[in-house]
């Protein structure tokens, strides 16, 4: 009796706890209707660059948050497998760009570090951008590149109660598409 009752408490503690569950209060649709409000004109230009726009939802102890992620697809030069992430160098301030390799090749992130720093068109857009996570892979003979900014972002609370969306502003969304134009340019040749 007492080991049926323990395997029942941890299904239902594994049902509780499942990563795959939607949170609760999720709204699937809503925080991407928020965002390509906030593009605008900008969509017409992400559908000719092919750039997907993907909710992407992290549960915590009593809320949620909704990211919007920006996913790019390149076809690469060369082949392999290689992941690299991309952010903002400097403690208080930014003074610069860094790649840093997940895996793959370490002179493929050397490359890829030099031609941003180079690109001062690309490293324009990417400075004042506040972008939480860029990840930038190589996978099949294609670069994917997954940008995750601040804006475009919901935040749920269950106790006290409240939905925040965090707007994506006119001057993001300018470097959001500069970037989004350089990063295919750039991984075009690479």
């Amino acid at each position: 009796m007492l080991t049926m009752v323990i395997a029942t408490l941890r299904q239902k503690l594994f049902e509780l706890f499942r990563a795959d569950r939607a949170p609760a209060g999720y709204r699937p649709g809503i925080t991407l209707a928020h965002v390509r409000r906030n593009l605008g004109a900008a969509n017409a230009d992400l559908e000719r660059l092919a750039v997907e726009v993907i909710e992407r939802t992290e549960s915590q102890l009593l809320m949620h948050l909704v990211m919007t992620e920006f996913v790019l697809r390149v076809p690469a030069a060369t082949g392999g497998t290689a992941s690299f992430e991309v952010h903002h160098g400097g403690a208080i301030r930014r003074n610069g760009i860094r790649v840093r390799r997940r895996s793959g090749n370490q002179a493929l992130g050397r490359e890829l570090q030099a031609r941003l720093l180079a690109d001062s068109a690309l490293f324009q857009a990417l400075m004042p951008l506040d972008f939480k996570r860029l990840r930038i892979e190589l996978h099949n003979q294609q670069w994917c590149v997954r940008l995750e900014h601040m804006g475009g972002s919901e935040v749920v609370n269950r106790m006290p109660a409240f939905r925040r969306y965090i707007a994506l502003s006119p001057v993001q969304r300018d470097h959001l598409l500069a970037s989004l134009m350089g990063l295919q340019r750039l991984l075009s040749t690479l």
